[in-house]
């Protein structure tokens, strides 16, 4: 299957996911995960009509800013971000999906003061309580959510999970649910901040179908575009 082809197979697969749950398929994002992907590429993607796309690794994302790959879609950081790329992040994209911490919040914020701009965030939930996984536990994320509404150069548009790996077909469904329901919560606590809490960010290449099922609207899809990757060089 040729690129395009790819692209809108997974479309397809997201809208007959949608509809199967009653939800309209518009409400649902791809996101192609571009990590290790060339600049060409991610312009075949964009082209193929893919409208975000979202980068692991800052030092590929900044070589793909400087080439211009990413005219025509919006850019999410979709990676774990350590503080000290924080300024090389804030500002470059529309979306920094994985705020996991107080301490990276309170560096965006400081980074998007000086630049004198608000960036859009996602707070990263450890949802499988995985000790590998960076993010915040489920009973934490009220107080950093309410922290984020109080940074006046920050601004909170939902929540973002890498669930365990799946065993079986269907086995994160009950970690999506899981994270919805987050959503929902947060979303009515948050209700008397004038917040827009509108995404929720779940679902990868093996179980994005059960993430739209489930409630997400933003799907980060990498293998089942551009297929598996090739091994990263160590230089």
């Amino acid at each position: 299957m040729s690129l395009e082809e790819k692209v809108a197979q997974v479309k397809a697969n997201i809208a007959a996911a949608a509809r199967e749950v009653g939800r309209d398929p518009s409400e649902i994002t791809l996101v192609a995960a571009t990590k290790v992907q060339t600049s060409d590429t991610i312009r075949q993607a964009i082209a193929a009509g893919i409208t975000v796309c979202g980068e692991n690794r800052v030092q590929e994302m900044t070589a793909h800013l400087d080439d211009n790959a990413y005219a025509g879609a919006a850019l999410h950081f979709i990676g774990h971000l350590q503080t000290n790329k924080v300024r090389q992040v804030v500002g470059r994209v529309d979306l920094i999906e994985s705020v996991g911490s107080e301490h990276l919040l309170d560096a965006i914020e400081a980074q998007a003061a000086k630049l004198d701009l608000v960036q859009d965030i996602l707070l990263e939930v450890n949802i499988g309580g995985e000790a590998s996984k960076s993010g915040i536990a489920p009973e934490e994320l009220l107080s950093l959510a309410q922290k984020a509404v109080s940074c006046p150069h920050v601004h909170l548009r939902g929540l973002m999970a890498i669930p365990p790996v799946a065993e079986g077909p269907q086995g994160n469904r009950p970690f999506f649910a899981r994270m919805h329901q987050l959503f929902v919560d947060i979303r009515q606590k948050m209700a008397d901040n004038e917040v827009n809490i509108d995404c929720l960010s779940m679902g990868m290449s093996g179980d994005y179908q059960d993430a739209v099922r489930e409630g997400a609207t933003l799907v980060r899809v990498g293998t089942a575009l551009f297929g598996p990757r090739p091994p990263m060089q160590h230089t």
